[in-house]
C-alpha cells in the first residue's frame, strides 16, 4: 500500500444510534451517530407491518383476470 493516501482506520469505533444503543466497530471515523441499528429496526424486532393501503394485490388479480379472458376470447 502507498503511505499517506489512505485514512486512518480506528479497529474500536464507537457508534451511538438514535435509540440509545452503543456498540464498537472498525471504521475510519472515530465516532459515528447513526439513526437506526438492529435494535430499533422494524425488521430485526419483528414489529414490521406491511399496509397494502391501495389494494395493489386486488388490483393485480384483476388485471391478470382480464387478462386470461382476453386471451380465452381470442381463441
Amino acid at each position: 500500500m502507498k503511505k499517506g493516501i489512505h485514512p486512518k482506520y480506528y479497529p474500536q469505533a464507537t457508534i451511538q444510534c438514535a435509540c440509545g444503543n452503543t456498540f464498537t466497530f472498525g471504521s475510519t471515523k472515530e465516532f459515528l451517530r447513526i439513526e437506526i441499528c438492529s435494535q430499533c429496526h422494524p425488521f430485526f424486532t419483528g414489529k414490521e407491518k406491511i399496509v397494502d393501503k391501495t389494494g395493489r394485490v386486488q388490483k393485480f388479480k384483476a388485471r391478470l383476470e382480464k387478462k386470461k379472458q382476453v386471451s380465452k376470447k381470442k381463441k
